[in-house]
């Protein structure tokens, strides 16, 4: 099995929609994933699973996010072994820190970055790495 908590692996995909109870519906129907919900500060988080594989997560888009415009999105993030140290060299390499290092109780440290060529991408430090 891949250790993705390992730095630089691509460890989570997430959707973030405005209607979960209807994105759940679809994509479990579509690609027979199973979901689990789970209460979160931010609503009701829904996890994808394949078996016993999680394969992504999904909550509600974040207000400011919508009012801003944005459309539901799915979102990728790579484990990093510092957040924080990731955040800093995505200026220093001419990118933009959308969503400054913030934590996650019990997950881990994440924040969001947009590269010089406007594509957004996650880094995130897990809590408790993954076996």
């Amino acid at each position: 099995m891949e250790d993705h908590s390992r730095h630089g692996i691509f460890s989570w995909n997430e959707l973030l929609t405005s209607d979960v109870a209807a994105a759940k519906s679809f994509y479990t129907e579509l690609f027979g994933w199973d979901s689990e919900t789970m209460p979160s500060s931010m609503g009701d988080y829904v996890i994808f699973k394949v078996g016993d594989a999680q394969v992504g997560g999904m909550g509600q888009l974040p207000a400011e996010a919508a009012a801003m415009g944005a459309p539901p999105y799915w979102g990728s993030y790579v484990s990093v072994d510092d957040v924080d140290a990731i955040a800093k060299k995505v200026e220093e390499l001419g990118g933009k820190v959308l969503v400054p290092p913030m934590d996650i109780p019990e997950v881990g440290r994440f924040a969001t970055f947009q590269d010089p060529q406007g594509a957004i991408i996650a880094a995130i430090t897990n809590a408790m790495p993954k076996k």
